[in-house]
């Protein structure tokens, strides 16, 4: 892509929107950020204006838009706002920031994607390539922007990349030398507007892969699977429930890699050596294990660094035990399909903190899972109306409203034995800047008690 000198426009002016902007800057484009939110909403602004950049507040200016050769928009806004529509039918080059710094980075690209599990995954293989000495960077949707990731990088460097739908939504060459889709479950559907364009969103990071790239999929999710049918790249697969042709299984005890079809399989690690809880998770190192593999780690680095592994932030993390109750932070948990993983890693006694921004999502699936395992629903947020309708009668369902109410009043109903888990099957954005804040806020409130 030609930078220098060229009109560049970044839309939105969240974390990868200003890594982005100053990544053009230091390459001497002309370059200007727009953010609908008002200056007052925007911290960077000073520093934005002192460095050169400008500025674009309270709206997204049709003409600010038309004036650019290129247009890079963040995973945050939509590609149907009125702005980007208009230009896009003009013919202009629109790519996120994903894109942008994929385009630049050195070295092999390990992305990550699906509904659930990429945080972890992405943070595991992470470690597992640092561990082998191999030149590691670990970011995208996590951590650093890529385009702040490019600097560091060398030709002998491995980029580990969680990509999410948005991203991937606005790729155009991105290629990664081994790629893996995790699971397909509904998510974003308030964004993309049905599931099918969701899961069209999730199988993009493999429409660039060649034969000499890998594809790593879900052999137990069926979404995953029809994945196959669209790569030619070679696929290798995992599965926490029985053998593949050639990938990561479990085998007995233990999870096993199969390079091969029909060919010996190798131990890599046994079960009792992960300390992550939950069925969910055993996929997640099945997954890490075959990229790993792929990547040419020893089956010995691979151990040492899984049993080393602990929970990332957010994702089950234990937070505390109070009068024999135990706290589970699992703020990440932002769709249905997140939350009953996190249901299915404790065996009952559950008081669940549910609610914030509705995704169009339908709970009432969960009632099966719920009666058998949770004593109190406690909903908090603006999706708690639409919770408390449609699982009325399924189980105990408290108002709380908010996170200080409903840590109180879990306190209060659980008795030793008892969980209480936040997972609330919902983003963060009605009371929360994000699934971090509200988790903070959450691990706060719990140690304060």
């Amino acid at each position: 892509m030609d930078i220098r000198g060229k009109r560049i426009l970044v839309a939105g002016i969240g974390k990868s929107g200003l890594a982005a902007a100053r990544f053009l800057k230091a390459r001497e484009a002309r370059v200007t950020v727009s953010d609908a939110r008002p200056a007052s909403r925007i911290p960077e602004l000073t520093r934005l204006l002192d460095e050169g950049i400008m500025v674009e507040t309270g709206h997204h200016g049709l003409l600010t838009f038309r004036r650019q050769d290129h247009i890079i928009v963040s995973p945050g806004i939509p590609m149907d706002v009125p702005e980007l529509k208009q230009v896009r039918a003009l013919g202009m080059h629109i790519i996120g920031e994903l894109e942008l710094g994929a385009e630049f980075l050195q070295g092999q690209i390990i992305a990550i994607t699906g509904s659930n599990g990429k945080t972890t995954t992405t943070t595991l293989v992470g470690e597992i390539l640092k561990a082998s000495g191999l030149p590691t960077l670990v970011g995208g949707n996590i951590g650093k922007p890529v385009t702040d990731m490019v600097d560091s990088s060398t030709p002998e460097t491995w980029s580990v990349l969680e990509v999410s739908s948005f991203q991937l939504e606005t790729i155009e060459t991105f290629r990664p030398r081994i790629a893996a889709v995790l699971n397909i479950t509904p998510d974003h559907l308030d964004r993309h507007g049905s599931f099918e364009n969701y899961a069209a969103a999730k199988k993009r990071i493999t429409e660039n892969q060649t034969p000499e790239d890998f594809l790593v999929l879900n052999a137990e999710d069926e979404p995953t699977k029809l994945v196959a049918a669209k790569t030619k790249a070679q696929i290798y697969w995992f599965s926490g429930r029985r053998q593949v042709k050639r990938g990561a299984f479990v085998d007995r005890d233990a999870i096993v890699f199969r390079r091969a079809e029909g060919g010996a399989f190798e131990a890599v690690l046994p079960l009792s050596e992960i300390t992550l809880a939950g069925a969910h998770n055993v996929e997640n190192v099945c997954a890490a294990v075959a990229m790993a593999k792929l990547a040419g780690v020893s089956n010995e680095v691979i151990r040492s660094a899984v049993a080393r592994f602990k929970a990332v932030e957010h994702r089950l993390e234990f937070t505390r035990e109070l009068d024999g109750v135990r706290y589970y932070n699992d703020s990440k948990a932002t769709n249905v399909d997140a939350t009953v993983k996190a249901i299915e890693a404790f065996t009952g006694s559950i008081h669940l903190i549910l609610g914030g921004k509705d995704k169009d999502s339908n709970y009432a699936t969960m009632a099966p899972l719920l009666r058998e395992r949770v004593k109190t629903v406690i909903t908090i947020g603006t999706a708690a109306e639409k919770i408390e309708r449609q699982l009325a009668g399924v189980v105990k369902i408290e108002s709380a409203g908010t996170m200080e109410r409903a840590v109180r009043r879990a306190k209060e109903l659980a008795v030793p034995g008892d969980t209480v888990l936040l997972a609330p099957a919902c983003a963060s954005f009605d009371q929360f800047d994000s699934y971090e804040h509200r988790g903070r806020v959450f691990k706060e409130l719990v140690t304060a008690l």
